[in-house]
């Protein structure tokens, strides 16, 4: 199965990281530029941008253009973040709207963060989440094809943890990181905000109880609309 354009672009700067040729805190060439060293559209070029700002590896700065992302401080957050488990908590109604859901090659990023084989696939998905019909985040979760092969879309897509139990997997441990972004075009459409306005940024990547990775999500929140509660 080939990978689409973008996910191919998005590892070849990837690659061109973890070589080297761009150190943490390069400014990398203008979307003009790498779209025409690609050969491809700068919607294509941007995608592909996009996807690695999402994951952390780059960072955008406003007015000066697209860096290799600095390490960040980190702190640990207690417990494993449930979005439908902080909604219902907070009396509200959580539903969901699913942008796209298939079958896939993975990047680079996911083959690593799930540990998976090469020829391994994967089930890559876009959801936006809503509270009481709100839209609070948009989320990209990206879980190993051959887990939820037996199931049904609406299974995965609305209680995949709930499934996994019922199917006698023990969820263990995740791993959260949360930094602050501005909201692109693409995500402000989705969550009915501006361009421009603050996010919230999510990665985790969650284990079975065995310390295999299962899922890796990306999500951003509207971060007039939700808060990380931490607690030590």
């Amino acid at each position: 199965m080939t990978s689409p354009i973008y996910i191919q672009i998005h590892n070849d700067i990837k690659r061109s990281i973890e070589s080297g040729k761009w150190k943490i805190g390069d400014r990398i060439p203008s979307e003009r530029e790498l779209a025409v060293d690609f050969g491809v559209s700068r919607m294509t070029l941007r995608q592909a941008v996009q996807t690695l700002v999402d994951e952390g590896i780059l960072e955008r700065h406003v007015g000066s253009g697209t860096y290799v992302a600095r390490q960040k401080v980190q702190e640990k957050m207690s417990g494993v973040t449930s979005f439908t488990e902080l909604t219902k908590a907070q009396g509200k109604t959580p539903s969901s709207k699913t942008i796209s859901y298939h079958v896939a090659t993975p990047s680079l990023s996911e083959l690593e963060k799930l540990k998976l084989g090469e020829k391994e696939l994967v089930l890559r998905m876009e959801r936006i989440r809503y509270a009481d019909e709100t839209p609070i985040c948009f989320e990209v979760a990206t879980v190993p094809q051959e887990l939820v092969k037996s199931y049904n879309k609406d299974q995965v897509t609305s209680s995949l943890y709930h499934v996994l139990e019922e199917s006698g997997y023990a969820i263990g441990h995740a791993e959260q990181t949360v930094s602050a972004m501005l909201a692109s075009e693409k995500i402000a459409d989705y969550l009915e905000i501006r361009r421009g306005d603050a996010i919230l940024r999510l990665r985790q990547i969650t284990n079975l109880s065995n310390g295999q990775p299962f899922e890796y999500v990306r999500t951003q929140y509207a971060g007039a609309r939700f808060e990380f509660y931490l607690e030590k």
